[in-house]
């Protein structure tokens, strides 16, 4: 009886143990490589997009001073805009103009007169008559200024698509001459929206230069020209044709 029951157990612990070689134990599933068609790629994780289309694009070039306003508070000082004939020397044309063009279509730039009361914390705003509207995705945003070497800020308020408005800072004005200031867009800054593909970009409110109390005396003089933005065209220029346009409403 008892060589009968070690034959029986003997058995088992065979069985057992062959079952645990045919099955064993389950493993990860390996990574897909790149020989794998449907495999994503880490490299491109995060990226916004696979593909570009960047282009620089002028917003204004300051030609008309009746289509921009100048405001600040009045028991600071009085503002008064003006267009001048001039231009920077360095400015480069956007691609496909021609210097011709420029020399035709840009003969102005745009100057504000500030005549400060008394020494403050205080700023001033120039605006268009409407939002400047930047196509596409923006990038990066730049502007040429003449700032009389003083340590005001300049900014550039933007709103997104949704009305979220957001404080661009360009740098300070302690330079001589002309100087293109250029500062990005951060991508925090929400310009589409899969639900609102029509929607898309930014729209430049105004320039704001916040000023330094210790330079508030006395008459003040800034001059702009050429409102530029490199901005991702790629949506815009490959819609379908077909497509509805969802702002139409």
């Amino acid at each position: 009886m008892k060589r009968t029951i070690l034959l029986i157990a003997g058995a088992l612990l065979v069985a057992s143990g062959a079952f645990a070689q045919a099955a064993p134990a389950a493993q990860p599933a390996p990574a897909k490589t790149a020989t794998d068609p449907g495999a994503p790629d880490a490299t491109l994780i995060g990226v916004d997009k696979a593909q570009q289309e960047l282009k620089e694009v002028s917003i204004s070039k300051f030609e008309d001073d009746g289509f921009w306003t100048a405001d600040m508070m009045k028991d600071d000082g009085y503002i008064t805009l003006r267009k001048f004939e001039g231009s920077p020397a360095d400015k480069k044309p956007v691609q496909g103009e021609t210097d011709a063009q420029i020399k035709e279509g840009d003969k102005y730039v745009l100057g504000a007169k500030v005549q400060h009361i008394h020494r403050a914390v205080t700023s001033f705003t120039i605006s268009p008559t409407r939002p400047l509207q930047v196509p596409g995705i923006a990038k990066t945003i730049s502007i040429w200024v003449v700032g009389r070497n003083v340590k005001h800020q300049l900014y550039i308020l933007i709103d997104d698509q949704f009305g979220n408005r957001a404080k661009i800072p360009m740098g300070d004005l302690a330079f001589t001459g002309w100087k293109k200031l250029t500062a990005a867009i951060p991508p925090n800054i929400r310009q589409t929206d899969p639900r609102y593909l029509s929607k898309t970009g930014i729209s430049i409110v105004s320039l704001l230069v916040e000023t330094d109390p210790a330079e508030t005396y006395g008459t003040y003089y800034i001059y702009f020209d050429d409102l530029r933005a490199t901005t991702d065209l790629f949506t815009e220029n490959n819609r379908d044709p077909d497509d509805m346009i969802d702002t139409s409403w």
